[in-house]
């Protein structure tokens, strides 16, 4: 059977999934018959969970779409932060009741989401088919350092973390999802995910050490896991770390697309239509 061919063009952070030779631009991609776009765009080693908006021939189409011989096709990255509510997106709109669950390799990222307030599920026992079940139930993002199980047919959000450093994974998924104003600081345990409340002194009186109760005043309860909490110095240093980690995201994160937004500017001019019809 003769190979067909089409022009693929995948843009920002998609760019990362690719081969080193076919980032940044056009490039030929060679198929058999008339598979899916969603086939074609992850044999290229894409996962479906990072695209939200795919142009063909400069229309907006979804991933059902049969590929054709000549078609000239664009792929860009989930919009947490643009309304592209005009063209026809990929999934639902993103998920603003942010809840995350993470990988076995993302601990201590899962640590530092729960201190920024983000429902955030992590066990280091997590298989792949319990993470996938857990999300699709629970509306749950999954982020993770396995492109293999965004991958997964029945995955409707997920991100692959990049960075290795759990500081710098930190600020991209804070920048990735615009959680900048979503953050409730010391609202979760970071052990165990739960809620974190106030609880008057005399509650848990019996609890506390002798210069606890001697120097503290303020208390906060986890509901789950029963853990006290209070503003020692062990809370100074974790507001330095929000409030820096907040400053780096403020700085920096509304940077994110800038370039390649609708109605930006734009290397590929076949988006134009789909987005100002």
């Amino acid at each position: 059977m003769k190979h067909n061919t089409a022009g693929f063009r995948f843009y920002q952070e998609l760019n990362d999934f690719l081969k080193p030779c076919r980032r940044k631009h056009q490039f030929i991609y060679y198929f058999r018959g008339n598979p899916s776009i969603k086939d074609a765009v992850e044999a290229l080693g894409v996962p479906h969970t990072e695209v939200d908006l795919i142009l063909v021939n400069g229309t907006a189409v979804d991933f059902s779409y049969r590929l054709s011989q000549g078609d000239r096709v664009s792929v860009y990255p989930v919009f947490e932060s643009f309304d592209i509510s005009g063209v026809t997106r990929l999934r639902k709109q993103p998920l603003r009741d942010t809840r995350f669950i993470l990988d076995v390799h993302l601990g201590k990222l899962a640590r530092d989401l729960r201190m920024f307030g983000f429902d955030t599920l992590y066990e280091n026992d997590y298989d792949d088919p319990e993470i996938v079940r857990l999300s699709v139930e629970e509306q749950r993002i999954i982020l993770t350092r396995d492109i293999g199980i965004l991958k997964h047919s029945e995955v409707t959000h997920g991100y692959w973390v990049r960075a290795t450093h759990p500081g710098k994974q930190l600020i991209e998924v804070m920048q990735r999802f615009d959680l900048y104003s979503q953050c409730r600081p010391f609202t979760r345990c970071n052990v165990c995910n739960g809620p974190v409340e106030p609880v008057k002194k005399g509650a848990i009186r019996h609890r506390l050490l002798p210069k606890t109760r001697e120097f503290y005043a303020e208390f906060f309860r986890c509901g789950r896991c029963n853990r006290i909490y209070w503003k020692g110095s062990h809370y100074m240093r974790m507001s330095e770390k929000i409030r820096n980690v907040l400053e780096s995201v403020s700085i920096s994160g509304k940077k994110r697309y800038i370039d390649d937004v609708p109605g930006k500017r734009v290397e590929d001019d076949t988006i134009k239509p789909a987005l100002h019809r």
